[in-house]
């Protein structure tokens, strides 16, 4: 998949604003949302990962097949930053959420390993009371044994209360598993 890194906007006056899909992908701190990104494109070195969280700290556009966009959120929650730091985080991504035609498709990252936390519920109902569009990927299932997946995307899908018809997909980025419902899921709604 071709894929270039476009633009990290550290403010509102520099998110992009054009005609093409935002794929945006949000979820905690720590939770691998740079690993799927580039998991899904299959560039190890596109999204820069850290050993610790709190490393993405902009809003990055990753321009996929000159048609649409990856945009990787700051994570939420765990990060051991100043209080200012998540201050302004928190109001980039609200400014973010908050201009019509920046988001095509929500994509949440999990931890399919635990219960979605506080912040991922309010994400999820984020999405559902805007009625953008969401898909689930519940990361790390590479870290469950097989027999323990369904249960725990069971626990997934009613504690984040997702309509049925939302996209949950169990994934790894170490191994790859998912990678391809993913990306077909992603594919469907660009073309929509």
């Amino acid at each position: 998949m071709k894929a270039e890194f476009i633009l990290s906007a550290a403010a509102e006056r520099q998110f992009i604003r054009d005609d093409k899909a935002k794929i945006v992908f949000a979820g905690r701190s720590n939770v691998g949302k740079s690993s799927v990104i580039n998991r899904l494109t299959g560039r190890k070195t596109l999204a820069k990962v850290g050993n610790s969280p709190g490393k993405t700290k902009f809003v990055n556009y990753f321009l996929i097949e000159d048609k649409f966009y990856f945009v990787d959120l700051p994570g939420y929650g765990y990060a051991k930053v100043s209080k200012g730091e998540k201050d302004r985080w928190a109001e980039l991504i609200d400014g973010y959420f908050q201009e019509a035609g920046q988001i095509t498709l929500g994509v949440m990252i999990v931890d399919i390993r635990h219960r979605p936390s506080r912040q991922d519920k309010t994400m999820a109902e984020y999405f559902q009371q805007t009625c953008l569009p969401l898909m689930v990927i519940a990361n790390k299932s590479d870290k469950l044994k097989l027999s323990q997946i369904q249960h725990s995307l069971d626990c997934i899908r009613e504690t984040l209360v997702l309509d049925p018809a939302v996209p949950l997909i169990p994934f790894s980025c170490e191994k790859g598993n998912g990678k391809e419902v993913a990306v077909g899921e992603i594919i469907k709604f660009i073309k929509k």
